[in-house]
């Protein structure tokens, strides 16, 4: 693994989870990771119900555009993390594949921005823990401020 480690986040269409893991990760652990995200069949622009729930935590991707996956992406990564079951990345040498199951809070019948928190504070805990788990240091705590 790199000495700053390269992490791809992966979801379908790049405009919702994998951005907001990719922002998370950017702003909790700062330069001791490079984060990226991209999307097996890209859409073409965000979620805005991710981008709202985001800033509500300090944390801006309204600038970001969805991404298509490429096969160099994943073996420029040390560890790409699908984020949801329909994203599939094919294994590549060298690479670590995670795949995270997400809260899907529409299942209990939330739905709209109460939703869209859920599945933020589900993707925050599994940010710490990666980042934990590559020896990334915190710049600050994301579990911190989640109450919006």
């Amino acid at each position: 693994m790199s000495e700053r480690p390269k992490v791809l986040f992966v979801c379908v269409k790049n405009a919702g989870k994998s951005q907001m893991a990719a922002g998370l990760m950017s702003d909790y652990v700062g330069d001791a990771a490079e984060v990226s995200s991209a999307g097996t069949q890209a859409g073409t622009s965000l979620n805005e119900l991710s981008v709202q729930s985001l800033a509500e935590v300090g944390v801006d991707i309204s600038a970001e555009q969805p991404k298509a996956l490429t096969e160099q992406m994943v073996r420029d990564a040390d560890v790409v993390v699908t984020l949801g079951q329909e994203a599939h990345v094919a294994p590549v040498e060298g690479t670590r594949i995670e795949q995270w199951i997400t809260e899907e809070p529409s299942e209990r019948g939330i739905d709209g921005i109460e939703r869209m928190r859920l599945v933020r504070n589900d993707i925050a805990a599994h940010v710490r823990r990666l980042a934990c788990d590559l020896g990334a240091a915190p710049r600050r705590d994301v579990g911190a401020d989640l109450s919006p």
